[in-house]
């Protein structure tokens, strides 16, 4: 299992990806993904909602079971990725690249310093 280093993480196992002090890239850990199995179908927001941090920005599908997802900080999304649309196993196949889900402008950078890092994830999840 991975745990990139430049990355941050949350207990409900999302990832933060800082592109800048003012973009992240968000995403479920491969942890998260393993938990629920085959994703089929990812429900995202559009472009413009804005979220608090630990606010449910959209869910994932799995074979079995449907999950919420958490942001980690609060933001506004400015971007989706709309290849999980036509290919939800991005998210299983390459959770940390081409599977990410939203990319978002900091509403309050300070905020990611409350992350995990992740030797401090892969504790919680060991």
């Amino acid at each position: 299992m991975q745990f990139p280093t430049d990355y941050k993480y949350s207990k409900e196992h999302t990832w933060l990806q800082p592109v800048d002090n003012h973009l992240a890239l968000i995403g479920i850990t491969e942890f998260a993904q393993g938990e629920l199995g085959e994703i089929v179908y990812v429900d995202l927001p559009k472009v413009g909602d804005k979220f608090k941090k630990e606010e449910v920005f959209g869910s994932v599908e799995a074979v079995k079971t449907t999950s919420d997802l958490f942001m980690p900080v609060g933001g506004e999304v400015i971007e989706v990725n709309s290849a999980l649309k036509d290919n939800p196993a991005l998210v299983n196949n390459e959770s940390f690249t081409s599977g990410w889900m939203i990319k978002i402008k900091l509403l309050n950078y300070t905020e990611v310093d409350s992350l995990l890092t992740a030797e401090e994830y892969k504790t919680m999840v060991s």
